[in-house]
């Protein structure tokens, strides 16, 4: 079995995994890092959403070997110092969760999407969101929540310039 290295979080992490353990297996299994859910195993829900590289990738979709000395970032990564990242925040505070069980693809996606276009519309973030599935709720407050995100973090760089 090969040894797969990587940087998960900003911190080195290696695993052994069988040739066909996908990413999602290795994080949860190997790594102990269950943020990242397994929802459908057809790579229809969202829920195992991760950043490989800096790109919003469904973790269920890739083998754990095709990212040998990749760089990972998992929902458990957003947090930094004790802080909730400004999506966490939003989403806490615009109740854009129920279950839950949903939520860390969306953080992982939706902060793709403000990466690439920090003043979405709505309908730029329901496009956005159409890999992301969500039973519990009408997307509404998960919507509300990535807009409030965005205007947080786009007032954050406008302080900061």
């Amino acid at each position: 079995m090969p040894n797969v290295s990587l940087t998960v979080n900003g911190k080195p992490a290696s695993a052994e995994v069988d040739n066909r353990t996908l990413l999602v297996q290795m994080l949860r299994e190997k790594l102990g890092l269950t943020g990242t859910h397994v929802g459908c195993d057809t790579s229809q829900c969202g829920a195992c959403v991760v950043h490989i590289n800096g790109r919003s990738v469904k973790s269920c979709t890739v083998l754990a070997v095709q990212c040998a000395g990749a760089d990972v970032t998992t929902v458990e990564g957003l947090a930094k110092d004790g802080k909730l990242h400004p999506l966490q925040e939003a989403f806490r505070d615009n109740h854009g969760l129920q279950c839950g069980f949903c939520t860390p693809g969306m953080l992982m996606s939706a902060l793709d999407l403000l990466k690439n276009n920090p003043s979405p519309d709505e309908q730029q973030v329901r496009h956005w969101l159409e890999g992301n599935l969500c039973r519990c709720t009408g997307y509404q407050n998960i919507v509300k929540s990535i807009l409030a995100a965005a205007a947080t973090v786009r007032g954050a760089r406008a302080a900061a310039e």
